[in-house]
């Protein structure tokens, strides 16, 4: 391999220049883990046949994917090494006809060329390497699912027919002696262990089991219960706390449990070879059982409604909760039946009848969970009790769950065993996943939400130890809430796999190469990728509104921003969450960027013609968004109305006037034409009175009585204070000019309507004669030339 001629020649050059020795040695490193990568993919090559096993097959193909991995992973070390030696190479220079160079330098110029001449092989045969691996893996995948198509596909006689059972009644002979075989060679395990001192071992286990499940398990509940009450703060945190808490005692115990008791077995000698799969299984199983008993406690609460996290009515809860343990039951019975089956190495009519009965497990099991929920719906109907919840998403998941289970009972019913076992066992894990997922999702978004807040214990420390904004701190715990939400939803999609390993996409792969489709010119389209284009866009709309919702409940809440600013950057994140989805969309579909661009420049030449209009107001709204020389909240004037600008789009603004009506304006208007924004700059509003009194009045009491009369309204600002000036002396009278001001236009009206009647009544208390400015009327035309009539308005008794 590799090592045998490139380890001894990098040794040699690692002798002869020590100033190297820093570089080769990751050299070597990296050039015999590539000896071993190559090694590791003889073997898994030599082992795979193309009629492995499918478990061995996904074993091998972890391998394949590992050399994979490794590989390409030298190659970035060996990389980095060759871009260092070029960088020595030129710091020496090119070599310069004519020039003789030292032999120094010249045998390190000789030594770099070999020693970059074998990192260079290294690198293409480690990029070699992990093109072989990458095309075995894809081989043992497509044998997989070969494989996987092969057993779903397996029809074998009705089990209402009697061909089915004829052929189980034939082999139960030999079957029954190999069932006996298999029982016997535990019991002869147990009876010899047992009298060779394996006795007490097993009982020790069986022991610590049984405590764990009974008085640690509920002392573990007890006191969980005990601390959320006294030291959590706040229900949301205690609800979902205990739930995480009872789910996770409820799960890890009773698992913890089954391995002790195994363990004690094994450890007294106790378990034939035979049965270690068996024993295993049990182990597992208990696991994935006692999560769903648990997972029904903790969510159901049937005892303590106050605390139950899904709204439910406590006669439903109680409804639901025995079909959760019924759900426990049934799994281990399944799994465990299976188990013995592959153990005893039963014929082909008894595998097929073990698969046909714990389908009918499966089915009647959610056949039971789905007439359940229809009583539920329908006594709250006839009671009138409106069940809390999303109906619609209800719906849809119960009709989708009665297809699946229709689809499960024909595939039964038409000899189709092994695909209808896993659509029956696929549907109640998926429910288990989601029930596990909705608990986390609960406890993740309470827990940030709590330790996280802005008056919280954390943000005092943070805010006076380091200075950082409270409200910083906030969002903080709303961006780590939807980032490990984010998390939990992928390991949940992961999960939802987990127990049949590669199935759900070696399915998917099967179906889509099925659907061939039809190419038109350079672009083909086909049912699967028409259905995935539909479904991308649906999820992608679907995880833009979320996020919208997000946004504008949640995260944009707990910032500083104004109103305004909070809905121009939720509307700019809804319109590039719409396109990206719909250019998604149209990549699922096979339409690549440039033919998209193609589209575009098409659609382009109708918009030039008969859409200006629309793309003037787009344009201009996404201007108003940007720019903001309106925003929400704004208080503006658009020729003889005014109102509150409640809400901003691409296409139009939507202004709130008066009388209380919408008043819809094109945003190109905003942009294009002089509107008046009274609170842009300077949200203050200013009230301006104008009056007159006689002359000879005692103007400083005319001052103080006015703003005796400005202090006593609390609308009116102390910075600026309200000024009063005399603005002129005109008929024997004095002309007043005063202005206030208070903290928006939208208090100038009625706050000045106040102050005039304060004025008008005290004023006239004081003996003091309040009148307007003066006018003076000019006739022309009706004298003689020079001569001219006046009019004094004094604005007081005329």
């Amino acid at each position: 391999m590799i090592s045998r001629f490139l380890v001894p020649l990098l040794s040699m050059l690692l002798a002869i220049t020590p100033a190297v020795a820093q570089d080769v040695d990751p050299i070597i490193a990296a050039t015999r883990a590539l000896d071993n990568d190559g090694r590791e993919f003889d073997a898994v090559d030599s082992a795979f046949n193309g009629h492995t096993d499918p478990v061995e097959a996904e074993a091998l193909q972890d391998r394949a994917i590992a050399v994979k991995q490794d590989s390409a992973m030298q190659v970035a070390a060996l990389s980095a090494q060759l871009q260092l030696i070029d960088a020595r190479v030129a710091q020496l220079g090119p070599v310069t006809p004519g020039v003789i160079e030292t032999p120094d330098i010249q045998a390190q110029r000789k030594l770099l060329t070999r020693q970059r001449s074998v990192v260079d092989s290294a690198i293409k045969r480690g990029k070699l390497l992990g093109t072989e691996a990458d095309q075995l893996s894809a081989e043992i995948g497509r044998s997989r699912t070969e494989a996987f198509s092969e057993r779903m596909s397996v029809q074998v006689a009705s089990p209402l027919t009697p061909d089915f059972w004829g052929p189980l009644i034939r082999s139960l002979p030999r079957d029954g002696r190999r069932l006996s075989a298999f029982v016997g060679a535990e019991a002869d395990a147990i009876r010899t262990r047992a009298l060779r001192g394996g006795l007490p071992a097993a009982l020790f286990g069986l022991i610590v089991g049984i405590a764990l499940i009974w008085p640690v398990r509920i002392g573990l509940r007890a006191a969980g219960r005990r601390y959320v009450i006294e030291r959590v703060p706040g229900n949301r945190i205690r609800r979902s706390g205990l739930a995480l808490w009872l789910t996770f005692v409820g799960t890890l115990v009773p698992w913890l449990a089954s391995v002790a008791v195994v363990s004690g077995l094994r450890a007294g000698g106790m378990i034939a070879p035979a049965w270690d799969k068996l024993a295993a299984n049990f182990e597992q199983t208990s696991f994935v059982a006692a999560l769903i008993a648990a997972l029904g406690g903790a969510l159901l609460q049937r005892r303590q409604a106050s605390w139950r996290l899904v709204d439910l009515t406590d006669e439903s809860a109680n409804r639901l909760r025995p079909w959760t343990f019924a759900a426990a039951a049934v799994t281990m019975l399944s799994v465990l039946l299976l188990a013995v089956r592959s153990g005893v190495g039963a014929s082909g009519p008894v595998q097929a009848v073990t698969e046909a009965f714990a389908t009918v497990l499966y089915l009647m099991l959610v056949l039971g969970i789905l007439l359940t929920g229809a009583r539920m719906r329908a006594t709250a109907a006839r009671t009138a009790d409106e069940e809390r919840g999303d109906q619609s998403i209800v719906a849809f998941l119960s009709l989708t769950t009665w297809v699946v289970l229709a689809v499960s009972a024909v595939s039964l019913a038409t000899g189709y065993v092994a695909f209808a076992y896993f659509l029956a066992r696929f549907t109640v894990w998926i429910a288990v996943v989601a029930a596990a997922l909705y608990l986390l999702l609960v406890g993740i978004d309470d827990i940030c939400s709590t330790v996280f807040r802005r008056d919280g214990k954390l943000a005092d420390a943070v805010h006076h130890g380091f200075g950082v904004r409270r409200s910083l701190i906030d969002q903080f715990g709303v961006a780590l809430s939807a980032l490990l939400r984010l998390v939990m939803i992928l390991l949940a999609m992961g999960l939802v796999l987990f127990p049949f390993g590669s199935d759900i996409p070696t399915l998917f792969g099967q179906i889509s190469r099925i659907a061939q489709g039809i190419t038109i010119g350079q672009v083909t389209i086909s049912p699967s990728a028409i259905l995935r284009a539909a479904a991308v866009l649906a999820v992608g709309l679907f995880v833009m509104r979320g996020i919208q919702k997000w946004l504008t409940t949640r995260y944009l809440p707990a910032t500083e921003l104004d109103a305004g600013a909070r809905n121009s950057i939720a509307m700019v994140a809804r319109y590039i969450g719409l396109i990206l989805v719909v250019l998604w969309s149209l990549a699922s579909l096979g339409i690549g960027v440039e033919r998209i661009a193609l589209l575009l420049s098409a659609l382009s030449v109708g918009i030039g013609f008969g859409l200006q209009a629309i793309t003037q107001n787009f344009v201009s709204g996404l201007i108003l968004l940007a720019e903001r020389p309106v925003k929400i909240g704004d208080w503006v004037r658009i020729g003889d109305q005014e109102g509150d600008v409640k809400r901003i789009s691409v296409r139009a603004t939507e202004i709130q006037i008066a009388d209380r009506s919408t008043l819809i304006v094109p945003n190109s208007e905003l942009i294009t034409k002089s509107i008046v924004n009274k609170t842009l700059s300077d949200p203050i509003g200013r009230i301006q009175l104008q009056f007159s009194v006689p002359m000879g009045s005692d103007i400083a009491q005319v001052r103080a009585m006015l703003m005796a009369i400005y202090d006593a309204q609390p609308a009116v600002l102390d910075d600026p204070k309200p000024v009063l000036f005399i603005d002129s002396l005109v008929d024997g009278r004095i002309n007043f000019n005063s202005f206030a001001y208070v903290n928006s236009p939208r208090a100038v009206y009625p706050t000045r309507s106040d102050i005039w009647f304060e004025l008008l009544t005290k004023l006239p208390e004081a003996g003091i004669e309040l009148g307007t400015m003066p006018q003076q009327v000019q006739w022309i035309g009706a004298q003689p030339t020079g001569a001219q009539g006046v009019i004094g308005g004094t604005g007081g008794t005329p």
